[in-house]
């Protein structure tokens, strides 16, 4: 960060936020669920875990190469919509980072799934150690600016990619099993417009503050989202370890004591951690930034809150999963949606980019105690 805000303008380091945020939120909708259906059925009895594995991964590479072939001729348009300005060239990078992502995720389940630790973490170290050293060759000496951070992630990315796919190419296939992707989409896909509408509380509010404040405003807002990424470390964790193990516990009260217990030292961490940051972001901002970022510092409290406030919710999907009712998901991500929208276009003209972050927390909110009322009736736990 101390070197991108200083040879990046907030407002290219706004674009291409802008655009690692699309990616995602069009990941999503191109893995169908899954990847949730992956971490499900491979632990069901009734089914044979190495055909689940080879069918999702055909399922995904396939999905993920049609998509960005198809998507790859309206790059242009699609920039204008995102960023309120034409850059073709940094949308096909980003197209082509939708593939790269997509398989990346999946891939790296897998050892999620063998709860393989140190695996995960050397390949997810090697994937730093490389793109790291070669984004700020493309963005320092070679001076590409926006594009330069997005082929840095999605190239390395590309190559981790490839090698995990030789080291995992005994268990994979690009052949789909119709019938069990049949069962496994029944399950999943009503797990991805709630994670859709559950991500793009923390993407629409990027394009509004592009296409409203400017992508200069919406630069000083990514950076207040990096600078929570401590948070995010802690979350990115719980986020990855915890359904794998709460899947893994067959008995109904067992896995009430372990979900409470879970949830009740969560909550207790995560609350000093996000306390320590609030605290502390004037500091962390003016290390890691250039002058021009310092307007950042003001949003990291709230959008670190919502970050925790995120993996709350996590729990609680766990447990819609536990039952197979997924479709309890939808109801409260969209109210959360709306509520995020609606928050961000009356307090955005008021708190600017601060205004983003309380309506981040605020939705967050909305989307906890729907997803509360909903498992208590299905699913009791005694938090």
């Amino acid at each position: 960060l101390p070197l991108y805000t200083r040879f990046l303008s907030p407002a290219d380091y706004g674009a291409a936020e802008v655009m690692f945020a699309a990616v995602v939120a069009m990941s999503i909708v191109i893995r169908l669920g899954v990847i949730e259906a992956l971490l499900r059925f491979y632990y069901k009895t009734d089914e044979n875990p190495d055909r689940v594995v080879s069918t999702s991964f055909a399922s995904l590479f396939w999905a993920g190469t049609v998509a960005a072939i198809v998507l790859m001729p309206f790059a242009e348009p699609l920039s204008e919509l995102l960023l309120g300005t034409p850059d073709a060239e940094l949308a096909r990078v980003a197209i082509a980072g939708l593939w790269v992502l997509t398989l990346s995720e999946y891939l790296l389940t897998l050892f999620r799934l063998d709860e393989r630790a140190r695996a995960f973490f050397v390949v997810t170290m090697l994937s730093v150690a490389l793109t790291i050293p070669v984004t700020i060759v493309l963005v320092v000496p070679l001076d590409l600016g926006a594009i330069g951070l997005l082929l840095g992630s999605y190239g390395t990315g590309a190559a981790i990619v490839v090698g995990l796919i030789a080291y995992h190419h005994r268990r994979l296939s690009l052949l789909v099993d119709i019938p069990l992707f049949r069962r496994m989409m029944r399950f999943g896909l009503p797990t991805m417009p709630a994670e859709l509408s559950l991500y793009s509380m923390s993407f629409i509010d990027r394009i509004i503050i592009a296409r409203s404040l400017g992508l200069a405003e919406a630069g000083l807002y990514a950076l207040a989202v990096k600078v929570s990424q401590a948070v995010n470390v802690l979350v990115r964790g719980f986020q990855l370890a915890f359904p794998p193990l709460a899947y893994s516990i067959t008995d109904d009260d067992e896995a009430r004591r372990a979900y409470s217990a879970v949830v009740t030292w969560f909550v207790v961490m995560m609350a000093f951690v996000i306390t320590g940051i609030w605290l502390i972001a004037p500091w962390i901002v003016r290390i890691f930034a250039a002058p021009e970022f310092y307007g950042a510092v003001d949003a990291v409290g709230p959008v670190s809150a919502g970050t925790a406030l995120y993996a709350v919710y996590m729990v609680l999907l766990v447990v819609l999963g536990r039952t197979g009712r997924t479709e309890f998901n939808f109801p409260a991500t969209l109210a959360g949606v709306v509520t995020n929208v609606i928050l961000n276009v009356l307090l955005l003209p008021v708190w600017g980019i601060v205004g983003a972050a309380v309506s981040l927390v605020a939705s967050y909110l909305v989307v906890l105690i729907l997803m509360y009322v909903f498992t208590q009736r299905l699913f009791p736990v005694p938090y």
